[in-house]
């Protein structure tokens, strides 16, 4: 692969203008094509085959409004009772005609006549059913519906409007990009020293996640595509593709310090630190798209959007940066921010520093280091999932007033209705086998009220809505639903009919336990091919059992801090979480995905380095010793950025994407500075000889990797020594 990757970076280098030129021929075309072709994309987390979803999709037709768009409009009054005057209920009922004369609304019952009042009077709330499904459900039918409460305004009522139609998630936050890119170029400024060399992978990142991003939104016309899916593509495509350049442009300075020849330097620097890259994005690609295993459709779109980003940030690393290389050659140096020293022999550099401290004492390293991530873990045996609502949104938000209104006015469980479907076909009376349903779920446990049931024409199918005592995130709430569930059998014996539990919270708790579920498949398999992939890279045993053991204690530590943070509602003021509860269902599984691919990054251009120094014949102490040296400054760097990128995104208020930038910043923290750059030197210094070990069977078998490029390079000294000709 070297030797391919280095006439790459050579050609590239030579024909740059060309390469340029398709880089921006295709930026340009895919976003004429997402300005073209982009459609909206969906807020509907849903997956085909669990109860909740499968009752819905039998009822659709019947009872179409369960599939619809739907919204709450929360009227309240300054003072008890404010809603019941006769001012202010005429204010409310002419907003409510004017609402449902909003194109695309379907229905907007008069609350006063469904009983829809608090028990004070203070609070009404109105509910505006769409002629459509939620993901058609326009801005601007949002607006019209807002615009026409404007009666209820001018009698002094405060108007909130929630439900599914305005629990806007995922949104695209430019601060948050700023803020990380700011952060990124600062690193790049500090660790390659001038202003040219940092503004390199700042531009060939941009330029990746400029066509990876069009991409995407060229396709939102034609598929349904998570809103998150976009945002994700986005956190991860600018810190890989940063990443990368970073890695090839730092090898490139060293070899110009060299003495090289910029054409020689960027092509060994393409094929040597690109085959890392080459790797290590390879890696990122299968644990992305190895999200498909859970069979959740939404989540398969995010790991394929992700690595589609991943895949043009490894492309543009090995040819649109060779060809700027070639614009610039020795002028990379220019603008300088402080003096670089040229060579680091005969100094002592804080990465050896380090080393030489690790080596020196491995087992105590090892020891506090484990300590430290255990005790960092122990948090995530409480972990428990759920999906946001309008009680996730930001404070402030129309959502979250609403969802605070209903819920201290009427009862969290009015958040959380849940729906019933009653299929009497079976049943001799069908009317009286829905009555006898409703009569036994009022005496379960956990039920505050049912309203009533509502049936087809046929009378043999009804819905009973349920209201629960708890919220949509409480446990209590899903034992309801299991509760439900269970008694089914019971009713069919005792009523002829049977049942199924629906709706939006019931959905919600089944794609929870669905995800919990995929889980252990998902880490069975990631650590899999995690071990494939680094006997391959390294042909060893002793390395990849490490790099995995090291993978899944970063999981554990970066899981206990999401539900200290998130769940238990730890550094409160420090972070700004909307509301503390179960943690976002998938930022289990999304964070071992794409956690997985980063430390292995790292694992591949630290350990690269130790066995390149093992293979030049230093003893194993010194072979550590020498990989953390040649690679700490930019695993350092790169770290650094991701966690800007990352963490960048903490700061917004979305309800899935901070917790999401929250667990990948500390696990890139904890993987890069606790994992590979402590534990990982100190197994090594203790494995000693013991970590090249592979069996002799499989020396024959597996295929060797030259990932180094340590063939092609004894290829090009004897070449030069013999004459100066290219490979």
């Amino acid at each position: 692969m070297a030797t391919y990757l280095y006439r790459l970076g050579r050609f590239c280098f030579r024909r740059r203008r060309a390469v340029l030129a398709v880089w921006i021929a295709v930026l340009i075309a895919v976003g004429g094509a997402a300005g073209a072709f982009a459609g909206k994309t969906s807020d509907e987390f849903t997956v085909p085959g669990t109860e909740a979803q499968s009752t819905l999709d039998r009822i659709k037709d019947t009872f179409p409004a369960q599939g619809h768009g739907s919204a709450q409009v929360v009227f309240a009054a300054p003072a008890p009772g404010g809603a019941t005057a006769p001012g202010a209920a005429a204010a409310v009922g002419e907003a409510v005609e004017r609402i449902a004369r909003v194109p695309g609304v379907a229905a907007v019952p008069d609350p006063y006549a469904t009983g829809a009042v608090s028990p004070d009077g203070r609070v009404t709330i109105a509910l505006v059913s769409f002629d459509h499904k939620l993901a058609e459900v326009t801005d601007q039918q949002r607006e019209a519906v807002k615009a026409a409460a404007e009666p209820a305004r001018a009698a002094g009522l405060d108007v909130a409007f929630g439900g599914d139609a305005y629990n806007k998630l995922a949104q695209i936050e430019g601060a948050s990009e700023s803020i990380g890119l700011v952060v990124a170029g600062v690193v790049l400024v500090i660790t390659l020293g001038t202003l040219v060399a940092a503004g390199l992978p700042l531009l060939t990142a941009l330029v990746g996640v400029g066509v990876a991003m069009a991409g995407l939104l060229a396709l939102t016309g034609s598929f349904q595509i998570i809103t998150t899916a976009p945002v994700l593509a986005l956190m991860v495509g600018l810190a890989v593709g940063i990443d990368y350049a970073l890695f090839i442009l730092f090898r490139t300075r060293r070899h110009l310090d060299e003495g090289l020849e910029p054409e020689e330097a960027a092509a060994r620097a393409t094929a040597t630190a690109g085959s890392a890259v080459v790797f290590a994005g390879l890696t990122v690609v299968v644990a992305l798209a190895g999200l498909a295993v859970a069979g959740v459709p939404f989540l398969t779109v995010m790991g394929l959007a992700a690595s589609a980003a991943v895949v043009v940030a490894v492309l543009v690393a090995i040819t649109l940066l060779p060809a700027v290389l070639g614009f610039v050659g020795r002028g990379i140096d220019r603008l300088p921010v402080w003096k670089r020293a040229l060579r680091t022999n005969g100094r002592t550099t804080t990465g050896e520093r380090w080393a030489r401290f690790v080596v020196r004492r491995p087992l105590p390293v090892l020891l506090v280091g484990l300590a430290g991530l255990g005790a960092m873990a122990v948090p995530a045996a409480s972990l428990d999932l759920g999906l946001p609502g309008g009680g996730s949104q930001a404070v402030g938000t129309d959502a979250r007033k609403a969802y605070d209104l209903v819920s201290g006015s009427f009862g969290p469980g009015f958040n959380a209705p849940l729906v019933v479907v009653v299929d009497a076909h079976g049943a001799p009376r069908p009317e009286q086998a829905v009555q006898g349903v409703a009569a036994e779920l009022q005496t379960l446990k956990g039920v505050r009220t049912l309203l009533p049931p509502q049936a087809d024409q046929s009378g043999r199918t009804a819905l009973v809505p349920v209201i629960p005592t708890t919220g949509p995130d409480d446990a209590d709430t899903k034992a309801l639903v299991n509760e439900i569930r269970d008694q089914r059998d019971r009713l069919k014996s005792a009523t002829g009919a049977d049942i199924a539990v629906t709706g939006t919270t019931a959905a919600n708790i089944d794609v929870s336990t669905k995800l919990g579920q995929a889980l252990p498949p998902f880490v069975a398999v990631i650590v899999g091919i995690a071990l494939v992939l680094l006997a391959l890279a390294f042909r060893s045993v002793l390395v990849p059992l490490k790099a995995v053991l090291g993978f899944l204690l970063s999981i554990g530590a970066s899981l206990g801090a999401v539900v200290a943070v998130y769940q238990w509602g730890w550094l409160d003021g420090l972070i700004d979480v909307p509301k503390v509860g179960p943690v976002v269902s998938f930022v289990p599984i999304l964070l071992i995905g794409v956690l997985f691919g980063l430390a292995m990054d790292y694992e591949l251009f630290l350990v690269s380095g130790m066995k390149e120094q093992h293979v030049h014949g230093k003893a194993p102490r010194e072979a550590v010793v020498g990989g953390v040296k040649g690679g700490a400054r930019v695993v350092t760097a790169a770290a650094l950025i991701m966690v800007a990128v990352f963490g960048a995104f903490v700061f917004g208020h979305d309800p899935i994407v901070q917790p999401i930038g929250f667990a990948l910043a500390v696990g890139v923290l904890v993987d890069a500075f606790v994992v590979r750059m402590a534990l990982v030197p100190a197994a090594m210094a203790l494995f000693g000889r013991a970590a090249w070990w592979f069996p002799r069977p499989l020396e024959k078998v597996v295929p060797k990797v030259d990932m180094e490029g340590e063939q092609l390079i004894a290829r090009l000294e004897e070449r030069s020594a013999k004459e100066p000709v290219a490979v």
